[in-house]
């Protein structure tokens, strides 16, 4: 069975995964192991339904679209 060493892991997400693992009664690298098979059971998204989540979002805040001609406006405005 493969060894892995994670190299650089900063403090904060290495206490939330001792905390997590000490809630499910588990050893820190059972908790990792379990986090990763979650993590990628799921495969890549779905990217249709992402851009249909992301339409259905901009309808809710009634925000114009964002064109060029809206971009070039807002950095001229700050040039100015």
């Amino acid at each position: 069975m493969p060894t892995l060493t994670i190299k650089g892991m900063p403090d904060p997400l290495y206490i939330r995964l001792k905390q997590r693992a000490a809630e499910n009664r588990r050893s820190l690298n059972s908790e990792i192991l379990v986090a990763l098979e979650q993590a990628l059971a799921s495969g890549p998204p779905d990217a249709n339904a992402l851009l249909l989540r992301a339409d259905a979002l901009r309808a809710t805040l009634r925000v114009s679209p964002l064109t060029d001609a809206r971009l070039d406006a807002a950095k001229a405005h700050g040039r100015r």
